[in-house]
Order: C-alpha cells, then sequence, then structure tokens
C-alpha cells in the first residue's frame, strides 16, 4: 500500500508539474492528427508519412528554425514506430550521458529487438570528436539518430555522420497555422487556455502570429502573457492593443556565427551589387538590429566599393573607408547614420569590377609563368656593374613625353600582348576608356614606324 501511495504521491505531483508549464509545452502534440505544419514531409505519399507506414525509419537531421516543431516531430515519428525512445540536449549533456543511453539501447534491443529512436536537440553544439562517437552506432543498427538542429548540417555536421543520415528540411510555420494553434490552445480547457473563457479578436491573432515569424514557441508564449495581462485587468477579450502589450520587442533570427549570418550579409552584398539602395538599408538595419559587429558591415562594403564599383566612381572606396573611421569615431548607435549613407551611395554608383577582373587574370598569368624575368629597360642600375650589364638602358621617361606617354613595354617579353584591364563604359571609366585608347593608338603609330620599308 506505501508502495501505491508513493506512485499515487508521484503521479500527482508530475499532473501539477505539467499543469504549471509553459502554455507552449502543454500545447505540444500528443499525436500526428494534433500536428501542424510540414506536410511537405507528412502529406500521403511524402517522405515521413512513408516512413510511417513501412515502420521503417532511418537516421534523420531535422534541420529547421526555431518553434516549427522538430522536437515534437522527433517524439511523434517515435510513438508511430512504437520504438524506445530518449530525448538527449547536446546543451546539457556531453558524452558521459551517450554512453549511458546506449548501455541502455543494448538492453532494449536485447529485450525487444528495436534500436532506440534517439532525439539529439541542438546536434550543431556537440564538436566533432562528440559526433563521431554516434557513428558506429549509427552504422550497427543500435540506434536510429534523430539529430535536430537550426543551423545548416552542411557547416555543422560532420561529413561522416551526414552520409549516414537524411537531412530533411522543416518550414517556418504560416500565419496561418500558428493561428490554428492559438485557437486551438485558447479553447481546450485541460491543457490550454479553455477555463479563462477567453475570446480573441482576428486581428489580434494576426498579429501574434505575424510577430511570432513562423515559432509556435514564440506564439503560444506570447498569448499567455496577453492571457495573464487579461486576467490583471479583467477582461476577457484579447484585442490587439493587449497582443501588442503581450509581444514587446522580439530578437531578431540571427545567430552571428550560423548560415543566417551568412544569408543576410549575401543578400546586402547582393543588394548594393543590383544597385537597389532601398534593399541595402533594409539589409543593414537587419544586421544592426540583430546585434551584428559594424565593422563587420563596413568591411564588406570596402571591399565591395573597390571589387564591384572600382574605378567606375574611385569616390565609393573612399567613402566606405570614411564610413569605417566613422563607425570607430562615434560608435552606435550613432554610427548607423554613416552606415546608411555609405550604403545608399554604394547601391547607386556606378558598377564595374574591371579591376578586379584584372586583378585575377594577372594573377593566373603570374601563377602560370612564375617569376618571369623584369625587361632590363625597367630595372634600377644603381651600380657599375648593373649599368654595364645594361640595366634601365632605353627607359623612356614618361614625364618627357607628350601627354605622359610612352610606346615602351612594361609587361615581362611573354606577356607583352597581355590586356588585363579592359574598363568598361560606366561612370568615371568611360574617361579611362578614353586615356586607354588614346595610348593605344600611340603605341600602334610607334610600332608602325618602327616597320621597315619592304617596297
Amino acid at each position: 500500500m506505501a508502495g501505491q501511495d508513493n506512485d499515487l504521491f508521484t503521479h500527482s505531483a508530475e499532473k501539477e508539474a505539467a499543469k504549471k508549464a509553459p502554455l507552449a509545452e502543454r500545447m505540444r502534440p500528443r499525436t500526428l492528427d494534433e500536428y501542424v505544419g510540414q506536410q511537405h514531409l507528412l502529406a500521403p505519399g511524402r517522405l515521413l508519412r512513408q516512413m510511417i507506414e513501412r515502420k521503417t525509419l532511418s537516421s534523420l537531421i531535422l534541420w529547421g528554425p526555431p518553434g516549427c516543431g522538430k522536437t515534437t516531430l522527433a517524439q511523434l515519428l517515435a510513438q508511430a514506430m512504437q520504438a524506445p525512445f530518449v530525448s538527449f540536449s547536446a546543451v546539457l549533456a556531453g558524452v558521459k550521458e551517450l554512453r549511458q543511453i546506449l548501455d541502455e539501447a543494448r538492453e532494449q534491443r536485447h529485450l525487444h529487438g528495436k534500436p532506440t529512436l534517439l532525439l539529439v536537440d541542438e546536434i550543431h553544439r556537440f564538436n566533432k570528436a562528440q559526433q563521431d562517437a554516434f557513428l558506429p552506432h549509427v552504422e550497427k543498427g543500435l540506434i536510429v539518430l534523430l539529430g535536430a538542429t537550426t543551423e545548416n548540417p552542411s557547416f555543422e555536421v560532420i561529413a561522416p555522420l551526414l552520409s549516414r543520415t537524411r537531412v530533411v528540411v522543416l518550414e517556418p510555420l504560416t500565419p496561418d497555422d500558428i493561428i490554428l494553434l492559438l485557437r486551438r490552445a485558447l479553447r481546450d480547457e485541460v491543457r490550454g487556455l479553455g477555463a479563462h473563457r477567453l475570446t480573441a479578436d482576428d486581428a489580434a491573432l494576426a498579429f501574434i502570429a505575424q510577430h511570432a515569424h513562423g515559432d509556435a514557441r514564440v506564439a503560444l508564449n506570447t498569448l499567455e502573457v496577453a492571457a495573464t495581462l487579461a486576467a490583471h485587468t479583467q477582461t476577457t477579450r484579447l484585442d490587439v492593443t493587449l497582443a501588442e502589450e503581450a509581444a514587446q520587442h522580439k530578437v531578431l533570427l540571427y545567430d552571428k556565427s550560423g548560415e543566417e549570418h551568412y544569408n543576410v550579409i549575401s543578400a546586402f552584398i547582393k543588394s548594393l551589387r543590383g544597385s537597389d539602395p532601398d534593399a541595402a538599408v533594409y539589409w543593414l538595419m537587419r544586421m544592426l538590429e540583430a546585434g551584428e559587429d559594424p565593422l563587420f558591415i563596413v568591411r564588406r562594403m570596402v571591399i565591395f566599393a573597390a571589387e564591384d564599383i572600382g574605378n567606375a566612381d574611385p569616390q565609393a572606396l573612399s567613402l566606405a573607408v570614411a564610413a569605417k573611421d566613422a563607425v570607430h569615431f562615434v560608435g552606435l548607435p550613432e554610427a548607423r547614420i554613416p552606415l546608411a549613407q555609405a550604403a545608399t551611395y554604394l547601391a547607386t554608383a556606378p558598377k564595374s569590377n574591371a579591376s578586379y577582373k584584372a586583378m585575377l587574370a594577372a594573377l593566373e598569368d603570374v601563377k602560370t609563368y612564375g617569376p618571369l624575368p623584369v625587361p632590363l629597360h625597367l630595372r634600377n642600375a644603381p651600380t657599375r656593374l648593373m649599368k654595364q650589364l645594361h640595366y634601365g638602358e632605353g627607359y623612356q621617361y614618361a614625364h618627357d613625353y607628350d601627354g605622359a606617354i610612352t610606346e615602351q613595354q612594361h609587361l615581362p617579353d611573354a606577356l607583352q600582348a597581355r590586356t588585363y584591364y579592359i574598363p568598361s563604359d560606366r561612370g568615371y571609366e568611360q574617361v579611362i576608356a578614353e586615356r586607354l585608347a588614346v595610348r593605344q593608338k600611340r603605341k600602334a603609330a610607334g610600332k608602325s614606324s618602327e616597320e621597315p620599308d619592304t617596297q
């Protein structure tokens, strides 16, 4: 009887603890029918649906943004497969805990003949050696690995583990998906807020769904805060004002060491290159608002000014460097102003990558031909021996010639016909192109005058 009393007490304590859990945890779907979203994986004929029907689940990496249902989906897959299931957090546990789980998995397979479904939440937090520890057990079928991550597996999961798993991409929940979850939570009297008899305006639910940016956990937490505020103000109606107060300010999804970091800076640079100042300023503010280092941004702007604008607008590089100095000098938040000025200038400047292409072409010849000898007439002759060896002989001092243009050769003999820099017809490069055309004419004239008369 004492044992039964203890069991009843434990069960009652667990129920009380469950009631105190956050709404998002209480409303976690218990069956696949309750699961919302990811129909590209769960609809009839789709990948996960076929695995469930055939009861042949393979190791998966579940890659998706926060709050899209990765952990819940893993739990429901285990339930559908009727297999032992263990949840394991890479943030809270390590290899020691993994060994204990593997020992238990061996016992389970001995008793039931089934592998253990092991959910490793935040698997990208494990280093290479820790991820290596999974490999033999996945290969032997002791565990079916379900790795959940918000980061691109290409960067964060080791190649041997990727080759033994299948990457499944989960999408952010749509506003309609989230509104469905919110309405369900408002109705549910056991796990949700149904006992409060709350009514919510469509506009309020739409606001919460929009504010959540595809994250069901954020949406449900916001709804729970709104319900608490409603209780304090003794109202049962959730309107937009109450929803806005509950939402406050959401931290933008932007992991400075993860894929989104590279996605956003890529969008910023491509907006500059595409001459779109509006998009450039938007992505700039996305980065700054999310806490990006402004010096990282301005370094990329300096590179962009030289690579993508170049001599089409020589002032672009000066402005980008000035923006760097301004960031150092004034700091945030005021540094946003010169950064925005520089971004809009770079976006609207004429574009040319001719200098960048010239650099790459010259580099290719350097690698191909190696250290070609410097033509003798271009060498300095500070000693008598060097003069006797004809160093500097025949050098044409440009300022002694009309327009400071000579016809002499400046490239090594093997490359004298090369043209690396071909200016565009945009911006200041039009002027540069005209100057080079004059130089080419003079060189051509000089060569023709040197040719012998064969008539």
